[in-house]
């Protein structure tokens, strides 16, 4: 009797010490970090690692450390699969992650506005478009997918390089062999222009540029800067004919895992690292050209005119692709720039 009486009371002790504890403990919970991985294409250093890792920076600094956000460059978090990347992020597999719209359109084929060729005449007009109705809607695009939209961040707008052709008029687009993507966007619009679209992978350009084989390439300035192509190519045409940007996506399973009260201080984070990047991107682009002038290529602007006459040419093919954009979408994005 006497030994079940001190079993009873060494549990009840127990109970109370394991009670005692769990008080303690829940202050601690509730401080306690939110843990996300946000996975991204490229190396920590290029354009997109290091605004994760400023995004990251930030969402510490604002919910005092409660979201930690740990930032996986290199695609290695989905095999370098950005389609899967996507599929993954929707499914909560990944906590998060920062891919190119371009990338997105095979989801959601309203992204493709974004990308319809000569669409913006500036950076103010694309930051417009992205931070307003237009950018919103698509941002609430994802919800269906159950990915958390946090907003978009502009990459530099995309030009032609060339080896021996300066291109100041639409008609220098004549018979120029030029590589692109393999995306229906670009090969129509470089048609339309005149000139042969060569699809074809990247990892290949240089080689080919070297060869002879094609003309040229066309690429956010950073690219033929950091991939070496002045050495093959003379020319650097200011044609600014096509638009991307970024988004900044959570899935919704690690959307619904931060706390509530720590909602606005996320959104805050991503808006001001989006303000920076779209700061840097845009400086950064000036530097690059000086840069790639110092390298001896030239640098040609479009003649008085000839933007105007390309815009038609290139507002010609958008009919092709009204219907995968939507014609509702496809018109709220041309008057929303025609303001």
């Amino acid at each position: 009797m006497t030994h079940n009486l001190t079993r009873r009371a060494l549990m009840l002790g127990a109970t109370a010490v394991a009670l005692m504890f769990a008080g303690l403990a829940a202050p601690n919970m509730a401080l306690a970090e939110t843990q996300l991985r946000m996975a991204v294409p490229d190396p920590a250093e290029s354009s997109v690692g290091r605004a994760a890792t400023r995004f990251a920076e930030l969402v510490s600094e604002k919910t005092g450390g409660a979201v930690v956000i740990q930032v996986f460059p290199d695609g290695i978090l989905y095999g370098k699969d950005q389609n899967a990347a996507i599929n993954q992020l929707g499914s909560g597999a990944l906590d998060g992650l920062i891919l190119a719209t371009s990338v997105y359109a095979s989801f959601e084929p309203k992204m493709n506005a974004i990308s319809l060729p000569y669409l913006f005449a500036d950076y103010d007009q694309l930051q417009a478009y992205l931070s307003g109705e237009p950018g919103q809607e698509l941002l609430a695009s994802m919800e269906r997918l159950n990915i958390k939209g946090l907003g978009f961040f502009l990459r530099t707008f995309r030009n032609v390089t060339t080896r021996e052709t300066a291109i100041t008029t639409v008609e220098d687009f004549a018979g120029l062999n030029l590589r692109t993507p393999n995306n229906p966007l670009f090969v129509s619009l470089f048609q339309a222009l005149g000139a042969n679209p060569t699809p074809m992978a990247f990892s290949e350009v240089y080689s080919a540029l070297q060869l002879k084989a094609i003309d040229g390439q066309e690429n956010p300035v950073e690219v033929p800067f950091n991939n070496r192509l002045y050495e093959v190519q003379g020319h650097l045409n200011i044609t600014q004919h096509l638009a991307d940007s970024f988004l900044v996506g959570l899935s919704m399973a690690a959307w619904e895992k931060i706390p509530t009260d720590h909602h606005a201080a996320v959104q805050e984070a991503a808006a001001e690292m989006i303000a920076e990047r779209d700061a840097e991107e845009i400086a950064q682009e000036a530097a690059i050209i000086v840069k790639l002038q110092e390298t001896g290529m030239q640098v040609n602007q479009l003649a008085a005119g000839e933007l105007e006459k390309i815009q038609t040419v290139a507002r010609g093919i958008y009919s092709q692709f009204e219907e995968q954009i939507t014609p509702e979408f496809m018109q709220k994005s041309v008057d929303f720039v025609s303001k």
